[in-house]
């Protein structure tokens, strides 16, 4: 067996907030809850998963305020569609971009993302639905598709989509107080 080498360190490299993220919408990355009172919050994000940092401040800024099991359980389930934007739609592609709004509510915040569609056009038109599903309890694990949405199924207050497989909105609402989440 050949001798393993190793690689030289890497240096570290900061990106400016500023190539990211346009003027004007720093606080929606920035952690703290000083800018509360949004009722909606909206952000296209690059496909590339090396953005999904962004993502991860994006959503949590939008839970800023609420208590650290909220703030997890939010983060989760919003990169699991981030991820899903990624790994099954156009949006994956090169120069694929998505997003992701939050509209706040008195007693929770709903999150969609929208996607640019599905991989395969499947010829039936815009009129044709196809909802998507997540896999069954006792199919989870060996289920090739929807543990994701399973999780999002658990966790979330409630949750589905848009049905159209062109250009998919699937959303999730999670109460303050978490009703309805496993």
């Amino acid at each position: 067996m050949p001798a393993l080498t190793a690689l030289p360190p890497m240096p570290e490299v900061t990106v400016p907030l500023g190539l990211l993220i346009p003027s004007g919408y720093e606080y929606y990355f920035n952690g703290r809850p000083d800018r509360a009172r949004y009722t909606r919050r909206a952000f296209e994000f690059r496909s590339d998963p090396v953005f999904l940092p962004l993502v991860h401040a994006f959503l949590d800024t939008c839970a800023a305020g609420q208590n650290e099991e909220y703030r997890y359980l939010f983060d989760l389930l919003g990169t699991e569609l981030a991820a899903n934007a990624i790994k099954h739609t156009r949006s994956g592609l090169p120069d694929g971009t998505y997003t992701l709004r939050v509209d706040r509510s008195a007693t929770g915040l709903t999150l969609t993302c929208r996607d640019n569609g599905a991989l395969v056009d499947h010829g039936r038109g815009h009129r044709y639905r196809s909802y998507l599903a997540a896999a069954r309890f006792g199919e989870r694990l060996a289920h090739e598709g929807g543990r994701g949405l399973a999780l999002v199924d658990s966790l979330a207050t409630a949750w589905g989509d848009n049905g159209i497989p062109d250009h998919r909105q699937v959303w999730f609402r999670l109460d303050y107080d978490l009703t309805a989440s496993a």
